[in-house]
């Protein structure tokens, strides 16, 4: 006999029936990798909710909340052979029992419950809400109700899993559906909104997909489908519960790690390997329960199944998981670039957000609205729309109203986020009519014809630009290519080999704007005039200064050959570098004429003059000292030529040219791209002259350039403002901080390795030829890292500065005492540690402490 809750009573009612449509476990476990895809279509649930005399679908209900009056139908055909027990049950907590009058039940066999199904009424204290179709048979809900109350905390961490998974799927089936529909459309927009989908639905993307030609791309893009879905944000601290590291680690590794056939380990994957091993703790040999994900669509709950069902014991049972009752999570949406201007006056207006990729898969919130606020304090509004492929909020304002929206200066959106209030994130707006354009300072209106010429232009804003139009003297259009620079400045290339010399006009056209703003240009015809040349004694590179430097084929200047270099326009005037052949001694020359050959065969003079030769210096010797008494790190570096950045570097130089350091002279210190740089002097009391000859530098690294400088370190001298050329000293590596390694008792287990900056470390090894090595992937920021067991404590690292280089590290190994004989440990990898390794190490792994770094 069994319980029926009907109108919040119980009464007794006999039972017996194999379930048709139920969803098998996902995956068996991580030694199995054959995982089935979500394709196998299930039952139907209709579910709306009322709260407060207002009824939503439940396709736009984030959560539930205490008092909302929920009716749920099961959607099975009339003609099914097998009947179904639907059950709902409210639960309050993994330690918390839930009342039995907390359970309803629906036969949905019988006409009533088939027509009017079950109406309930959150609980107070109530927390989540599961549905449970299962098979008529003696017994089904009394073993329900007992399987619940007596692991309540099985269920809660089940019905946060499934309502994280569908939430992950629905991003999947958005991405999917996206891609298709532009591949049926026009798969050349591919190119472009792949990237945008990817932002806005945290999906990963295979760049490699978009060099291939068009038709190929969609199904490219498609492959591995449950493998593409990274951490949606949306809910962090869930995801990180759910998988075995943060879920910004889950995301960066998500293509490191291969698990199954059809994909990679990512957030997805992870939570229904969770979910399957938590109900599959819960088999008895009566019934065994199986997770279902829900896909929303108005008051329709589709359930996806990835398996035929069962129809012997133990009988199969469907749990299905409805929002949870809660708070409001609401979406943490912000603008892709904050200080972005958008132009007021463009139809479609595309607000880019990112953050919250739930408001691109999910119809939470619904009834959005962009607010403008109009300069006069009024506002306006018009309907907005999350569009994935173009990575925002597109926003098509009525043409009655485009003027009136073109005079705001700012507007933010707004939405119902189920049955709350959503004031979402403010954006600022430009106003076409009010833009005018002018000439970047430094560029001058007068132009050169017979090449394509760069000018840039500026204006408040440059988001209202539409199209530019070069229009030269004969009135003869030509298109101008432009991109955005900075939010006030775009540049232009003129097509002037186009063109004939005299007028012209550069036609500006916006957006909301019928007239074209103009300015205006002169196009002149001039040959090849050559100003100087200038070169430092002992060179290889001089400088050629003049016009029409484009038609310079070479320079021969004291016997030594120059070629060109790459050609560049300042203040109206070209410079052009001249390269000399390789071998060539230049510490010779003397001033003169130097001869310039030109491509049409012509030969004309210039002025060379040679300045001093540029400041150099030797390095004499170097030393790396530690801020303290000794090396604090347990890394020991296998190269005297890196330098630590936590210690100080004292070097000494001898003066070459001049032979002579001077008080006021600078040594500069950069990085190989002088990205990181730091100029230093006698004054600042960082370079000491031992003598006119020799100076000593002390150098702290990390207070001269910061945490986030790296790699090959050059100095040079600079007297009177003349630079030297660059000397290398030495190769700048941060490095991490290692505290220990945790081991399991089996030697074959993965161990733990612990420490800080750990995304500092390329790869680590157990042995010198890294044939067991773990490479850490990029943007990791978990405090342990899974690597192979240690011998006698010793590691063998390649730091992500300077992996070229293999240093040794040897620290303390904790190894956990042996299991016990009774117990019988699973198989394991290096991914994945055993479950009979320490569980405070594997705690320690999934939930990282929260700490100032």
């Amino acid at each position: 006999m069994q319980l029926i809750h009907h109108n919040g009573r119980a009464r007794a009612l006999p039972a017996r029936l194999a379930a048709t449509l139920v969803l098998v476990l996902l995956a068996a476990r991580a030694s199995d990798p054959a995982a089935a895809p979500f394709d196998l279509a299930g039952p139907t649930l209709e579910v709306e909710v009322t709260r407060s005399g207002r009824t939503l679908p439940i396709a736009q209900v984030p959560n539930l909340s205490s008092g909302d009056r929920i009716l749920i139908k099961a959607d099975l055909s009339p003609g099914e052979s097998s009947h179904y027990l639907m059950v709902t049950a409210f639960l309050r907590g993994a330690t918390n029992p839930p009342p039995e009058e907390w359970f309803f039940a629906c036969e949905t066999w019988t006409h009533r419950c088939a027509k009017e199904g079950l109406t309930l009424t959150v609980p107070q204290e109530a927390q989540q809400l599961l549905v449970f179709l299962a098979p008529q048979t003696g017994g089904a809900l009394r073993t329900l109700v007992d399987a619940v109350r007596g692991r309540p905390g099985a269920f809660v961490r089940t019905s946060q899993d499934l309502n994280q998974a569908a939430l992950d799927h629905a991003r999947l089936d958005a991405y999917l559906l996206a891609v298709r529909h532009l591949a049926d459309v026009d798969p050349s927009q591919l190119k472009e909104a792949a990237p945008l989908l990817s932002r806005s639905l945290a999906i990963k993307v295979d760049e490699a997909c978009l060099a291939k030609i068009p038709v190929l791309q969609a199904p490219c893009l498609a492959q591995g489908k449950e493998s593409l879905i990274l951490d949606d944000g949306h809910s962090a601290s869930l995801a990180q519960a759910l998988t075995s590291g943060p879920a910004s680690d889950l995301a960066m590794e998500a293509s490191n790690t291969p698990q199954l056939r059809s994909g990679y380990y990512g957030p997805f994957i992870g939570s229904i390997f969770d979910i399957a091993k938590i109900l599959d703790s819960l088999r008895t040999a009566q019934y065994q329960y199986f997770p279902a994900l829900t896909a929303l669509h108005g008051r329709q709950v589709s359930l996806t199944l990835n398996a035929p069902p069962s129809f012997h014991d133990p009988k199969s049972v469907l749990v299905v998981a409805l929002p949870a009752v809660e708070p409001p999570q609401f979406p943490t949406l912000h603008p892709v670039s904050p200080s972005e201007v958008l132009c007021a006056s463009k139809d479609p207006l595309v607000l880019p957000v990112e953050g919250a990729p739930v408001v691109f898969s999910s119809a939470y919130a619904h009834n959005t609205v962009l607010r403008f606020a109009r300069k006069d304090g009024s506002s306006l509004e018009a309907p907005a729309q999350p569009d994935a492929a173009r990575g925002g909020f597109v926003v098509s304002p009525p043409s009655a109203t485009s003027r009136a929206l073109a005079d705001s200066s700012s507007a933010s959106l707004h939405a119902q986020w189920g049955f709350d209030q959503y004031n979402g994130p403010s954006f600022k707006l430009a106003d076409a009519h009010s833009t005018t354009w002018g000439l970047a300072p430094g560029d001058s209106p007068d132009r050169i014809v017979g090449r394509t010429d760069t000018i840039h232009l500026r204006a408040d804003s440059v988001s209202c630009l539409d199209e530019v139009t070069l229009v030269d003297a004969t009135a003869q259009p030509h298109k101008v290519e432009w991109k955005k620079i900075h939010p006030n400045e775009v540049e232009l290339i003129l097509p002037l080999q186009e063109v004939s010399a005299g007028d012209l006009t550069l036609r500006l056209r916006q957006f909301g704007r019928a007239d074209s703003q103009t300015l205006a240009l002169h196009a002149f015809a001039q040959a090849a005039h050559l100003e100087s040349f200038t070169l430092h004694a002992g060179d290889t590179q001089g400088v050629l200064r003049g016009n029409r430097l484009d038609e310079v084929r070479g320079l021969s200047f004291g016997g030594v050959q120059f070629t060109p270099g790459a050609l560049s326009t300042r203040d109206g005037r070209d410079e052009l570098p001249m390269l000399a052949q390789s071998g060539s001694d230049t510490r010779a020359l003397k001033p003169g004429k130097a001869e310039v050959a030109l491509d049409d065969g012509r030969t004309l003079n210039v002025q060379a003059s040679i300045s001093s030769p540029r400041p150099s210096a030797v390095l004499i010797s170097k030393t790396v000292q530690w801020s303290g008494s000794s090396n604090p790190n347990a890394i020991q570096l296998a190269s005297d030529s890196e330098l630590p950045l936590e210690a100080h570097l004292t070097f000494s130089l001898r003066a070459e040219s001049p032979d002579a350091f001077t008080p006021d002279e600078k040594l500069e210190v950069a990085t190989a791209d002088t990205s990181f740089s730091a100029v230093l002097g006698v004054g600042t009391g960082e370079v000491m002259l031992q003598s006119r000859k020799v100076a000593v530098v002390t150098l702290d690294p990390s207070r001269a350039l910061g945490a986030s400088a790296f790699g090959p370190l050059r100095f040079r001298r600079i007297v009177e403002g003349v630079a030297g050329e660059w000397t290398p000293l030495a190769t700048l590596v941060r490095l991490p901080k290692l505290t220990g390694v945790d081991c399991p008792a089996e030697p074959d287990s993965a161990c733990l390795l612990s420490g800080r900056d750990l995304f500092l470390v390329d790869s680590v090894s157990v042995d010198a030829d890294f044939t067991r090595a773990t490479r850490v992937p990029d943007g990791f920021t978990a405090p342990v890292l899974h690597i192979a067991h240690p011998q006698q404590g010793r590691l063998y690292l390649k730091l992500r500065d300077d992996p070229a280089i293999v240093s040794v590290a040897v620290l303390n190994v904790k190894t956990a005492p042996p299991a016990s004989a009774e117990a019988v440990p699973p198989p394991s990898s290096p991914e994945h540690p055993p479950e009979s390794t320490s569980q405070a190490a594997i705690t320690a792994a999934q939930n990282p402490p929260v700490h100032a770094r």
